[in-house]
């Protein structure tokens, strides 16, 4: 197996990946004051989506942030080593049979989303002979993950002994859409389910959620995309700040008479003389393939033409002057300019996809923070 640097020297890597966590911590901040008072929790699964749990986790830990939600049992023992013991961290797909011993030598949250869960977990405390800390996930009607009402009904009335019961949450399925009445039904489901638990604080807000209104805030939000700079609100502008910046290197540039195929298939052909860049960027990277975008020099526009390759896509930079575009300079693909949602939304996608699909031969630089 080649030995590739993870995140190559700056001097070797085909594009940039800049990661701004003082634009995190405003996003955090933001969302904190939108909740009045209510605790506010942070996404951080998919290794940040895709941005950097570590980095991320320890921007917010400076924020107050103390409860973090990952997916699986490996990147909250990941976590854990790297922002210490103090913080809660929360597993939301629960622990695997087998994982129990390391999660709770790791001192996770496990999040039960149904009865068997439940069992295991409490059967580790029993084990051995200590209390341990568990979450309950009920399905208030997203038929995703969670226990479904039966199961919550049936619990035995001793399924929490030895356990400490941390938070009773649940997940919105339609938050982005507030006039959504699956909204309201699945705030009134939450409230008969978690009534039927040991009382403990309870979470329903994602990202979207905590601009429902009052009735959504409960005792803790949960947000991950927005956090990010992912439009949480996509009915109406964004309110959070860009976190990302991703600049492509120029490989070179060339002059094309009219009437040239450009690219796999020739699926593009000059009508008359373009001038053309190859910047180090393509789907190898988590470039959507069949994603008609732009980069940005500066300020000017330069098109993609023909496909998007697997190592390099093709720009029109015709509109520049001659000679200002030069190989190893960068152009922008993701920024100001043109924010993960718009990259989204000419890919036929969400931001979460964009941002997690981001590769790691990118050299990657944090700033802030």
């Amino acid at each position: 197996m080649l030995d590739v640097p993870a995140n190559p020297p700056l001097n070797q890597a085909g594009a940039i990946l800049t990661v701004d966590l003082d634009a995190v911590g405003d996003n955090y901040r933001r969302l904190r004051e939108r909740l009045d008072g209510v605790e506010c929790g942070a996404v951080v699964k998919a290794d940040g989506y895709g941005l950097g749990a570590t980095e991320v986790a320890t921007a917010l830990l400076r924020e107050g942030c103390r409860r973090f939600f990952v997916a699986h049992a490996a990147e909250g023992i990941a976590l854990r080593r790297a922002i210490g013991v103090l913080p809660e961290i929360y597993v939301l797909n629960g622990v695997h049979p087998g994982a129990e011993d390391d999660c709770a030598a790791a001192g996770l949250v496990a999040v039960a989303n149904s009865a068997q869960q439940l069992v295991a977990w409490q059967a580790t405390a029993r084990r051995l002979g200590r209390r341990l800390p568990v979450a309950v996930q009920v399905d208030s009607g997203m038929s995703r993950l969670g226990m479904a009402p039966g199961e919550v009904e049936n619990l035995d009335r001793n399924a929490f002994d030895g356990l400490e019961l941390k938070l009773a949450m649940s997940h919105l399925a339609c938050a982005e859409e507030p006039a959504n009445p699956a909204n309201e039904r699945q705030r009134l489901t939450f409230d008969d389910l978690r009534f039927r638990l040991p009382p403990a604080p309870a979470s329903l807000n994602n990202s979207s959620g905590i601009f429902l209104g009052e009735a959504f805030r409960y005792d803790l939000a949960r947000p991950g995309a927005a956090l990010y700079g992912i439009n949480p609100t996509p009915c109406s502008g964004n309110p959070m700040r860009q976190v990302l910046h991703l600049e492509a290197r120029v490989i070179q540039t060339r002059t094309l008479p009219a009437g040239t195929g450009v690219g796999y298939g020739h699926a593009y052909r000059t009508v008359a003389p373009m001038r053309t860049a190859t910047i180090a960027l393509g789907y190898a990277d988590g470039w959507p393939r069949h994603t008609a975008a732009a980069a940005f020099f500066e300020t000017e526009k330069l098109p993609f033409v023909g496909r998007v390759s697997m190592d390099s896509i093709i720009l029109d930079i015709t509109a520049l002057a001659a000679g200002r575009l030069r190989p190893g300079d960068l152009v922008e693909v993701i920024g100001d300019n043109q924010t993960v949602d718009e990259i989204a939304g000419l890919s036929g996608t969400i931001g979460y996809e964009i941002l997690t699909s981001l590769g790691h031969r990118f050299h990657r630089r944090y700033v802030g923070g």
